[in-house]
């Protein structure tokens, strides 16, 4: 086989893995998930949301369906993505993945490409439930899978790069409880920044999570909070961001062969 050829049978075993793991606990996977979300729809988009007025001439309850789908896709795209290697690494047969005859890239594209796929699944899930609650429109329906997969793949990404870099259970749940939850709850998901004083909107434009939610909720909506451009950008530097530290990780051996 020519060194440059992909080995798409590797890929293809661990992906198909990967995802049957995923059919093995579709409870915890798919349904909790659901049923969490549909709270949020009750609680907020039904008791808060019938009495505050409309945001840019969209129902409350319809405005946040865009955040929700995004404060989920963030937290299982990090647990789908860390929690496939790490097991590898905890039981040791890492090494087995490690000298099969597949490179880093088709290592990463398998389980990123597997943790990525849930997480759209979820996604295209949950908004199918939220228009059982609430009115639905949907302007710009290729953007808006176009953010739904750079968004999964990307945190699907950085879930990869903390099962790596990850020594116990206890640090998976570091960086998405301490760190992506509180940048998601203040970036938008349940509200524009534009209701908040200016020199909070001025703050709130370097919390990352700011641009993926406008964008995601401008190709429902047509509406943003910041330049759909800036939006885009901002995904796709996260997302090279993400690929640069997954190849210095398999290049130097960092928490990986030691």
């Amino acid at each position: 086989m020519s060194a440059l050829a992909f080995n798409r049978y590797g890929v293809w075993a661990i992906y198909r893995f990967e995802l049957q793991r995923f059919a093995r606990t579709l409870v915890q996977s798919l349904i909790t998930p659901v049923i969490s979300t549909s709270l949020y729809f009750v609680v907020f988009g039904a008791a808060i949301g019938s009495r505050m007025s409309d945001v840019g001439g969209v129902s409350y309850g319809a405005f946040i369906v865009p955040g929700l789908i995004m404060l989920t896709l963030f937290s299982e795209s990090i647990s789908n993505g860390s929690f496939g290697i790490y097991i590898q690494k905890f039981t040791g047969t890492i090494f087995e993945v490690l000298s099969a005859p597949v490179s880093f890239v088709e290592v990463v594209t398998a389980f990123v490409g597997a943790a990525a796929t849930k997480s759209v699944i979820l996604g295209l899930v949950i908004l199918g439930t939220a228009k059982l609650f609430v009115p639905i429109e949907i302007q710009h329906p290729v953007w808006m899978l176009a953010f739904l997969f750079l968004t999964s793949s990307s945190f699907s990404l950085l879930g990869f790069i903390l099962g790596l870099w990850a020594k116990g259970w206890e640090q998976l749940s570091i960086v998405p409880m301490l760190i992506v939850t509180p940048l998601t709850f203040l970036g938008g998901a349940f509200y524009s920044i534009d209701m908040l004083p200016k020199t909070w909107q001025t703050i709130a434009l370097f919390n990352p999570v700011v641009y993926l939610i406008s964008g995601f909720r401008w190709s429902f909506y047509g509406q943003a909070d910041v330049d759909v451009v800036a939006s885009l950008a901002a995904t796709l530097a996260f997302f090279g961001l993400c690929l640069f530290t997954v190849a210095w990780i398999f290049r130097t051996g960092y928490r990986l062969k030691n």
